[in-house]
């Protein structure tokens, strides 16, 4: 599949092994993962962030294999939802980091070009979260007042 904003093909990567249950090695019961889950959410973890954990620290290699579900819907029915989907919380993060670095190095043309690029993504992300009712349709994405989103 091709790049969205570069003319070339992407780069080749490794894949999962192909599994459907949990690995008989793994010690842990699902009781024990939700309620880890649980506790590393209310401490401010994000979704990413817990399954990073709970794999290093915990040996659970993937939680989808083991609870048959995402981290994000045991996170929604727990009503831990964030208010704002981590993607772009992620993105506005990257761009509100850019436009700091902008201010004071403003001839950096490579870095205003990711800028408009990240940007581009966080417009793309916003109209798919409308399309789906997620956010109201008057949501809109100002780079001025993106710091506050976070």
């Amino acid at each position: 599949m091709a790049r969205i904003h570069a003319r070339r093909k992407g780069q080749a990567s490794s894949t999962r092994p192909y599994r459907n249950q949990a690995p008989e090695w793994m010690v842990h019961d699902k009781k024990f993962i939700t309620k880890k889950i649980e506790e590393m959410r209310r401490q401010g973890q994000s979704t990413a962030m817990i399954g990073v954990i709970l794999r290093d620290q915990y040996g659970i290699p993937n939680l989808k294999e083991v609870l048959g579900i995402k981290v994000s819907k045991i996170v929604e029915e727990l009503d831990l939802k964030p208010k704002y989907p981590e993607d772009l919380v992620n993105l506005v993060r990257k761009a509100s980091s850019l436009r700091r670095h902008l201010e004071d190095n403003r001839k950096d043309l490579h870095s205003k070009r990711g800028l408009q690029l990240i940007e581009a993504k966080i417009r793309r992300l916003a109209k798919y979260y409308k399309r789906k009712g997620i956010f109201p349709t008057n949501w809109k994405y100002d780079p001025k007042t993106a710091g506050l989103l976070l």
